[in-house]
This record gives C-alpha cells, sequence and structure tokens, in this order.
C-alpha cells in the first residue's frame, strides 16, 4: 500500500458506503466518504494524491457530472465508476469521458482494492512526473549539470563546487558513459576560467603516432607531413582547462614528457627550440584503476601521483538508480528539443524496466533508452526475465524487492551456485549477498 494515499467514496447508499469504505480500511487505505459529490468536490484538488470512486446513479449530481467535474479539476485523476447491471451503456459512456475503471454490481472487495492500487500507482507517477518537471524547471547552475539526489550524487555537486573555484588538478575516475566529462565541464564552467577555452582530448582515440603533435603542435617542416605550423591541444587551452580524457591510454613515452608540462607550465612545439609558457589546468579522467596500471608498470607512477592530488569519483548509475527518474526526464528534455516530440508520460512498467536494469552503459545508455522513449521505440533493455515474478498490485518496495531477489537467483544459476562468482558478477560484497540470500530465503543446493 502506498503511505499517505487518499480514497474518496461518493455513493448515497449509505449500507454500500459503509461497506466499501470497511473493505477498503482494511486494507489499509484512508478512505473519506461522501453522500453527493458536491461535499466530495471540496476534497478534491489537482495535488490530491488518490482515487476517487463514484457510484452512477446518484441524486443532486450523478457519477458522469462528478466525473466529468474531476476532470476539470485533473484530466490525470483516477476516478472509477460503480455501475448496476443495467448501466453497461453508460459505464462505456464513462470510460470514453475519461473514467479510470468502472466495476459492475455485484463485486469481490478484492477486485475494488486492486482497482484502487493501480490507479494509486497510476496517480503516484503522475505526481512524480510533475514534481519531477517543476525540480528540472527551477534547476540551475551546477543542480542541472550534475542532475540527482542521492547522497554520492550530492557529495559529488559539493566537491565540484568548492573545487571549481580552486585552479588544482584533479583525477576524475569513473566507468565508461558514468559522466566524468559532464564533471569537468562543470569544473570549468563554474570556475574563474570560464570564459577561456575548454579543450577535451581523448588520448584513447588518437593514433599514437599523431599524439604528441596534437598536444604540443609543430612547426612547418618539423617531420615529412608537417606542411605549416600547427597549434597543439595545450597551446590552444592556454588560459582554460584542458581534459585529457582515457589518460590510461596514453603512450608511456609521452607521459614523462605530459609530466614534465604539468610540472613547468611550458611547452615547446616540435621542431621549435622555443619556450611556451602556461596557464592552464589539467583535469585528467580514467576508467581504471592507476593505482594498479602502476604496479604492472603500464602507467608511469610519478605522472599518476602528480595527477593525483585530488581524486573525484562519479558513481555508477546502478549505485544511485533513485536518480533515475529524475535523470530520465533531463535527459527527454533534451531529445524533445532535438526531436521536436513531446515527453510520453512514464508507466509502471517503463520504471520497473529503468530500476531493474543494471545499466552498464551507465548514463550514457540511459541517453540512449531516453532518445528511444521520446521517439516511441522499443527501449531494447535485456531484463533476462527479470520482471517475470513483478506483479502491478504489489507496492514499489515489494516489487523491486522481487526484482532483486530474482536478479540474485539468475546469477546464482548461472554461476552454478558459486557464491564467489555470483557476488562479483552483481558487483556486491561476499557479506552483502549472504545478507539478501538470507532476507529472500535463497538457498544454494
Amino acid at each position: 500500500m502506498i503511505k499517505n494515499a487518499k480514497v474518496i467514496i461518493v455513493d448515497d447508499d449509505e449500507d454500500l458506503r459503509h461497506a466499501l469504505t470497511q473493505s477498503l480500511e482494511l486494507a489499509s487505505y484512508d478512505v473519506d466518504a461522501y453522500e453527493n459529490g458536491y461535499d466530495a468536490l471540496n476534497s478534491i484538488t489537482r495535488n490530491l494524491y488518490g482515487v476517487i470512486i463514484t457510484d452512477i446513479r446518484m441524486p443532486a449530481i450523478d457519477g458522469l457530472e462528478l466525473l466529468l467535474k474531476v476532470l476539470e479539476i485533473d484530466q490525470a485523476l483516477p476516478t472509477i465508476v460503480i455501475t448496476g447491471h443495467g448501466d453497461i451503456s453508460t459505464a462505456v459512456s464513462a470510460m470514453r469521458s475519461g473514467a479510470y475503471d468502472f466495476i459492475e454490481k455485484p463485486f469481490a472487495a478484492d477486485r475494488l482494492v486492486g482497482a484502487v492500487s493501480r490507479g494509486l500507482e497510476k496517480r503516484r507517477l503522475v505526481l512524480e512526473n510533475r514534481t519531477l518537471r517543476d525540480e528540472l524547471a527551477n534547476q540551475d547552475g551546477l543542480d542541472k549539470r550534475l542532475v540527482g539526489r542521492t547522497p554520492a550524487m550530492l557529495t559529488l555537486r559539493a566537491e565540484t563546487m568548492a573545487l571549481a573555484q580552486t585552479d588544482v588538478d584533479i583525477l576524475i575516475w569513473g566507468e565508461t558513459g558514468s559522466g566524468k566529462e559532464v564533471v569537468t565541464r562543470a569544473l570549468h564552467e563554474e570556475g574563474s576560467r570560464r570564459d577561456k577555452p575548454f579543450v577535451a582530448l581523448n588520448c584513447g582515440a588518437i593514433p599514437i603516432e599523431m599524439m604528441e603533435s596534437e598536444l604540443f603542435g609543430h612547426e612547418s617542416g618539423a617531420f615529412t607531413s608537417a606542411n605549416k605550423q600547427r597549434v597543439g591541444k595545450l597551446e590552444y587551452a592556454n588560459g582554460g582547462t584542458i581534459f585529457l580524457d582515457e589518460i590510461e591510454s596514453m603512450p608511456i613515452e609521452l607521459q614523462v614528457k605530459l609530466l614534465r608540462v604539468i610540472e613547468t607550465r611550458s611547452i615547446e612545439r616540435l621542431g621549435s627550440n622555443k619556450v611556451i609558457n602556461l596557464d592552464i589546468r589539467f583535469i585528467a579522467a580514467t576508467k581504471t584503476d592507476l593505482a594498479l596500471a602502476c604496479q604492472q608498470q603500464l602507467f608511469r607512477a610519478d605522472l599518476y601521483y602528480r595527477l593525483n592530488v585530488i581524486t573525484l569519483t562519479v558513481p555508477p548509475l546502478r549505485d544511485r538508480k533513485e536518480d533515475i527518474p529524475l535523470l530520465l526526464h533531463h535527459l527527454a528534455r533534451d531529445a524533445r528539443t532535438r526531436y521536436r516530440k513531446e515527453i510520453p508520460e512514464y508507466t509502471p512498467s517503463l520504471m520497473k524496466q529503468l530500476m531493474a536494469y543494471e545499466w552498464p552503459g551507465n548514463v550514457r545508455e540511459l541517453r540512449n533508452i531516453a532518445d528511444r522513449w521520446v521517439l516511441g521505440l522499443s527501449l531494447g533493455m535485456n531484463l533476462d526475465g527479470a520482471l517475470a515474478n513483478v506483479s502491478d498490485d504489489e507496492s514499489l518496495s515489494e516489487q523491486m524487492a522481487a526484482i532483486e531477489k530474482q536478479l540474485i537467483v539468475s546469477a546464482l544459476e548461472d554461476n552454478e551456485g558459486s557464491i564467489k562468482k555470483t557476488y562479483e558478477q552483481l558487483q556486491l560484497s561476499r557479506k552483502s549477498l549472504y545478507e539478501k540470500m538470507k532476507k529472500y530465503q535463497i538457498q544454494v543446493t
């Protein structure tokens, strides 16, 4: 059951009104019952977190008229219409007018409770949609760049804001697609260098033989194909910020030259003896463990320690799933601008898919999902049957528990009962896996 939800019953039959109230209160719902629609309308607002249940045949104001007045207040308020055997055509008319559901008398209490549960879940999503839109509309500065409300994102925003006002060099760690460049741009644009160049260089995307020229530039005739002078990325970024993405991909022989540039804040173009002084901030990003790479002699330890003055960690999306609704709307607004299409309302089914998925591609993958969602295409997500045992009638916490249990069971089956392989696959600690297995009564046979 969703807490703080309200069920409003409108029926002139006192016995039926009492019976409906009792059934719903036994299901732990907060119920307000009214004899006529006019009294009920005083309790119905656009912000109501609830469901309206109304009989069709009533004096003063009948169910259809009440339905229309409710929809004038809010088109998205779920209204369940109760009909007698001879009122089916009227019920059909009510559905066409915008009723959420209709129930024909006589009916079992479970039928009504189920309809109320589904209606409240839909209402919750509508109100969350509005809250997210309002929150996004009121965002500015760093909140608009680093979207999220989880503790990890609040910490990252606070650290980014504090560091943006300094010129300290920074190393950013994060998985592929987690948003390392977004953090880097925020550091640049929220700081004093915002009006100076921001230059991004992907160290893994440039051929080794071209990288030195890309970084330092060259004079005409410096090598066979150097037909004219070229300003390198470092010189071009003078006064601003240089972002060295995938720094772990930089060849060892260039790492020592980069180290000297960071220490001296100066360069020499290839083929030149002239020293060019730089006023530049270095921000490097990596998706690997550079300390381990140093041990394996794949990365220079002196460069690592020079870059690792301060390290910012960008959390993977699977560790901050509570941010997914807000992020989805943020990314969908970008997609709406690009594709000139309206953003759909999200459904319980969509949210279950998003929350069950493990997001190997992180925010970059969610951006693709947002694009497909706005375009009305299939999401193309592989959930490995994780939603098979999830019921729409359960609360969100119950649904998430069912999904988590199914994912653990599936991982254990895939790994033939190996605890070690399972907690590594799910990226949990051994203790966390055992605690979850105990919670869900999962046994390995």
